[in-house]
């Protein structure tokens, strides 16, 4: 399980949101924490309505703050300023995720400006698209506080590409090591749900598209049941449900139904990115999500044609 988390800090108060996860699972999982911070070249003069670093000095001197404020003495941190001044400090987190060696990158989902998509779309973009580094992400409560932080249910959304099971691999190990209940969900769109290449069809067979789709979603419940039945025979508390419609909003949905506290998607970090950025449902549901979202790097089984 994870024994390094990296927590990329650019001053504000509004970064700090990721604290309250990393303290929580630092502490269950005994990891170190290693509080970073990238020089950023031409920063701003303040960000988030707070003055921004600009300073080698100044970062070290506001890590060590954060550490002594926000981590508990039972926790093992580290700091790390990049120096160098950085045009790219999404590239530079990136970097240091694969420099550092942590096996989790814990961060808020917000970004300059308070654009969730600019944190997304950059840091966890290039994080995951240069190694196997998983990326939690925490969304920050209602008026920008820190959301209180459990781990007692959690959702992991499968497709049944065995591939991105990895998600599910590492759901067990955290409910494992917390005593969290694991549901299960899968996605199976409705006619009315399906875009791009595979709606035109739909729309000129719409029987035999409904009739696909009505055994797609046959398949899932024996996908789930097999998954979930031995989870149950390793000891796991698990439920598992299939429901129809678009998949980011069945899995947010069902992620707030659900009282989850965590969300786990296994994802493609490199290989088919493009595709995987222009058509996964990871990006619609890390933007739309108010429950922290676990991101888990994966790669393809498959050899490459």
């Amino acid at each position: 399980m994870f024994k390094h988390l990296l927590v990329p800090l650019d001053g504000s108060r509004m970064a700090e949101v990721s604290l309250t996860a990393a303290v929580f699972l630092a502490g269950k999982l005994g990891a170190v924490v290693t509080l970073f911070h990238a020089i950023e070249r031409g920063a701003p003069q303040d960000i988030h309505g707070e003055r921004h670093l600009t300073g080698p000095e100044e970062a070290r001197d506001y890590l060590n703050e954060v550490a002594a404020r926000s981590l508990p003495a039972g926790i093992s941190v580290e700091r790390h300023v990049h120096a160098n001044e950085v045009n790219d400090v999404a590239r530079s987190i990136a970097e240091h995720a694969a420099e550092l060696g942590p096996d989790l990158v814990v961060m808020c989902t917000h970004g300059r400006g308070g654009l969730r998509g600019f944190m997304f779309g950059r840091i966890a973009q290039q994080v995951l698209g240069l190694g196997t580094t998983p990326v939690l992400l925490v969304p920050p409560a209602a008026a920008g506080s820190s959301p209180a932080f459990s781990c007692n249910r959690i959702l992991v959304a499968l497709d049944g590409n065995p591939d991105h099971e990895e998600g599910l691999t590492v759901a067990a190990g955290l409910a494992k090591v917390c005593g969290a209940k694991l549901r299960l969900v899968m996605a199976v769109h409705t006619s009315d749900t399906l875009s791009g290449e595979q709606a035109t069809p739909a729309k000129l067979l719409p029987g035999a598209t409904r009739a696909l789709l009505d055994l797609a979603a046959q398949d899932a419940e024996k996908y789930l049941d097999r998954h979930a039945t031995a989870l149950r025979s390793a000891g796991f508390t698990v439920t598992s449900e299939v429901r129809r419609g678009d998949p980011p909003t069945v899995i947010v949905t069902t992620a707030e139904r659900t009282k989850a506290d965590l969300v786990v998607l296994g994802t493609h970090g490199k290989t088919g990115m493009d595709a995987f950025w222009s058509g996964s449902a990871t990006p619609n549901v890390a933007s739309r999500s108010v429950v922290p979202l676990l991101l888990v790097p994966v790669r393809s089984k498959e050899p490459e044609s």
